[in-house]
């Protein structure tokens, strides 16, 4: 489970903006655990397979990552809370990746968490 919790959360952290905090980094990351050492431990992965580069509390993502991930995102209709902010929602964003959703999502988290 950690592999794909791992796996998850370097893909998440690739959804962010160029370039961000170590703070909103560790918020896309938090979509896929909240334990602080697997947050560690795909950072580190992350730079390790030059994903990102690190500078103190400033995290880059490297060219060689591909972030189109618009694609992946459906919406249902039902009653949802948002799985970032915890807003109620009557229409909810998940994104698909590798198999599962994420989500739900607000209009505004969806695209904070897919970096627009």
């Amino acid at each position: 489970m950690e592999d794909r919790a791992l796996e998850d959360g370097i893909l998440f952290l690739t959804q962010g903006k160029k370039e961000m905090t170590l703070s909103k980094a560790i918020g896309l990351i938090e979509i896929v655990t909240k334990n602080p050492h697997l947050t560690r431990q795909i950072l580190e992965e992350a730079e390790k397979r030059g994903v990102i580069e690190r500078d103190g509390t400033r995290i880059r993502l490297l060219d060689n990552v591909s972030r189109d991930y618009r694609s992946k995102v459906k919406t249902k209709s039902g009653e949802f809370t948002c799985g970032r902010c915890g807003s109620k929602l009557s229409k909810g964003y998940f994104i698909v990746s590798n198999g599962r959703e994420w989500g739900p999502f607000g209009p505004t988290c969806v695209k904070k968490v897919i970096g627009f």
